[in-house]
C-alpha cells in the first residue's frame, strides 16, 4: 500500500512543489485547494495521473476524505501581503477554522500533521537573527496582524492538539521563499522586482531599502519540509536561508541579473513592515541535517527563466 498524504493549499506556489515531491517519492497525493490564490495550472501536469487526486474545496468547512491518511500538510492560506490585506477574513478563517478542521481530520485518521507557519510570527523582530525560542514582536490589531496572528493561533492550536489529543505534529516556520510558480503580481518583492525589471519599468523599493530579507530557493525549502515531516521534532523549526541582503541591494541584484534598464524609485514603507529578517537555522542543521544548498544567484537565474515566460505570456 502506498503512503497517502493530504496537502491543503496544494495548488499554490509551495503546495504544488510539495505535491511534486511526494508524488515523486511514491506517495499517493490528495491535493485540496479552493483556488482563491492557488492555480490549477500549477498541478496540471499531475491531474489524471494514477495516485494523484485534486479536490476543489474550502478547508474552513467540514473536512473528510475517504480512506486512510499517513500525513497531512496544512499549507492553505493567503501568504503574500496583497492577498491577506485584500482577504483578511479568509486569512483569519483558514488559520483558525482551517487548522481546526485539518487537525480534527488528523485525529480521526491517526495521521501525522505538519503545519506551515511563517517567519511572520516573529513580527518586526527585536532579536536578530531569529531563533525558534523568540516570542516575537507583533501588532495584533495592525493590517498585517490578520496573517501574523492567524499563524500564531495555528501554532498554538497545533501544540494543543499534540498535548491534549496526542496528535503527532510538526511546525515549520518558513522564511521568504522564491522559485517557479510564484504569481507575477502577488505583491511580494521578488516577483514584483522581476516583473518590473523584465519590463524595464521603475523598480519600487519601500522605505529607503535598508530593511533586510533572507531568500530561500523553493527546492531547498521543500527538502527541509520533507525532512521535518520524517523527523521526530515536535517544536517549531525555522527553514530558511540565513544569507541576508537589504532590499535595495536585492533590487540592484535583480537589475544586474536581468540586464534591465530599470531605475529604482522609493515609496513609503508599509505599516509594521519588518525591518530585519534572518533565520537562525542552527536547529534545522542539528535536528534535520539540513541547510540550503542553492546560492541566491543560482536560484535567481533559474527563477528568471520562469518569470521571462510569465511576462511573455502575460503580454
Amino acid at each position: 500500500m502506498k503512503k497517502r498524504v493530504l496537502i491543503t493549499g496544494g495548488a499554490g506556489f509551495l503546495g504544488s512543489h510539495l505535491c511534486d515531491r511526494y508524488y515523486a517519492e511514491g506517495w499517493e497525493v490528495i491535493c485540496i485547494d479552493n483556488l482563491i490564490t492557488g492555480s490549477a495550472s500549477n498541478i496540471t501536469h499531475l491531474i489524471g495521473k494514477d495516485g494523484f487526486q485534486f479536490i476543489k474545496y474550502d478547508v474552513t468547512n467540514y473536512l473528510d476524505v475517504d480512506g486512510p491518511l499517513d500525513l497531512i500538510l496544512h499549507f492553505a492560506s493567503p501568504a503574500s501581503p496583497i492577498d491577506y490585506l485584500e482577504m483578511p477574513i479568509q486569512t483569519l478563517k483558514v488559520g483558525s477554522l482551517g487548522t481546526h478542521k485539518t487537525l480534527g481530520l488528523a485525529r480521526a485518521k491517526n495521521s501525522r500533521y505538519l503545519l506551515a507557519s511563517t517567519s511572520e510570527v516573529y513580527g518586526d523582530p527585536l532579536e536578530h537573527p531569529q531563533k525558534e525560542t523568540y516570542w516575537g514582536n507583533v501588532n495584533p490589531t495592525g493590517y498585517r496582524g490578520v496573517y501574523d496572528e492567524a499563524k500564531r493561533f495555528a501554532e498554538a492550536m497545533t501544540m494543543a492538539y499534540h498535548r491534549y489529543h496526542n496528535i503527532d505534529t510538526r511546525i515549520v516556520r518558513i522564511f521568504n521563499t522564491y522559485g517557479s510558480r510564484m504569481r507575477l503580481r502577488d505583491g511580494r518583492a521578488l516577483p514584483t522586482f522581476f516583473r518590473q525589471a523584465l519590463c524595464n519599468e521603475p523598480i519600487t523599493v519601500f522605505g529607503d531599502g535598508s530593511q533586510t530579507r533572507s531568500f530561500t530557493y523553493v527546492d531547498d525549502l521543500v527538502e527541509g519540509i520533507f525532512r521535518l515531516a520524517e523527523s521526530n521534532e515536535v517544536e517549531p523549526v525555522n527553514i530558511g536561508n540565513p544569507e541576508e541582503i537589504t532590499i535595495l541591494d536585492f533590487a540592484k541584484e535583480i537589475i544586474e541579473i536581468t540586464g534591465s534598464k530599470s531605475e529604482i524609485i522609493f515609496n513609503d514603507l508599509p505599516a509594521d513592515d519588518p525591518k530585519i529578517r534572518q533565520p537562525d537555522i542552527s536547529k534545522a542543521k542539528r535536528v534535520l541535517n539540513w541547510e540550503p544548498a542553492t546560492s541566491r544567484r543560482e536560484g535567481l537565474l533559474k527563477t528568471m527563466q520562469y518569470f521571462k515566460e510569465q511576462v511573455l505570456n502575460h503580454d
